[in-house]
């Protein structure tokens, strides 16, 4: 029997994720915790073969739990499952020694198959992530927010990089949010230095 920790601050993901796996014969959750400040401590009172781990959770993220995780309990194997599929949040996890990287809109069979093939010790990560990480490094943008950011390198207004990039004002200032949030920085041209700083334009 493979005994699984979930970590995922929705509770519902949660509940969805343990019936998935709860189906499966070989396979056995034997804790959920709903913050990455609970999982070591979790952890370590259930003694789980496999932690399933979200990114994005209320205290720690899950990328800290699992660097913690890893350190105190090296032989419990660590799969980050999350929405958030990028390429720089896959490079942290392999550093912070997670053996796998799943997105959450796999297939449950995908899921399963990953849990499994962890316990036995190989890695799994999602292809079409790995394929864009090759392509992008290890960059947290998105190709069309590095468009965005790159347009608006030369200090132009939105309304300028809307026409030349031929998207609406909207969506290029969906875009910059967004950029600006992923790279930390609190003004878009800090966010175009951080990007070029960090060789992603």
């Amino acid at each position: 029997m493979i005994r699984v920790l979930l970590a995922d601050d929705q509770a519902m993901v949660r509940g969805a994720l343990a019936t998935v796996l709860g189906l499966e014969p070989d396979l056995e959750v034997v804790a959920q915790v709903g913050s990455g400040d609970a999982v070591l401590a979790a952890a370590k009172e259930s003694a789980p073969d496999v932690a399933l781990l979200d990114v994005q959770m209320p205290g720690k993220d899950g990328l800290t739990a699992a660097a913690e995780l890893h350190a105190a309990m090296p032989a419990c194997r660590i799969i980050i499952c999350t929405t958030f599929g990028r390429p720089g949040y896959l490079a942290r996890a392999m550093a912070a020694g997670a053996s796998g990287f799943v997105v959450k809109d796999s297939p449950p069979e995908q899921l399963v198959d990953a849990v499994r093939r962890v316990h036995n010790g190989l890695r799994v990560v999602d292809p079409a992530l790995a394929a864009e990480s090759l392509v992008h490094g290890a960059s947290p943008l998105t190709g069309r927010e590095l468009q965005v950011l790159r347009a608006a390198s030369d200090g132009g207004t939105v309304a300028d990089v809307a026409r030349r990039l031929h998207l609406s004002e909207g969506t290029v200032r969906n875009h910059l949010s967004a950029a600006i949030g992923k790279t930390g920085a609190r003004t878009r041209a800090e966010a175009v230095r951080l990007a070029e700083e960090n060789g992603w334009l």
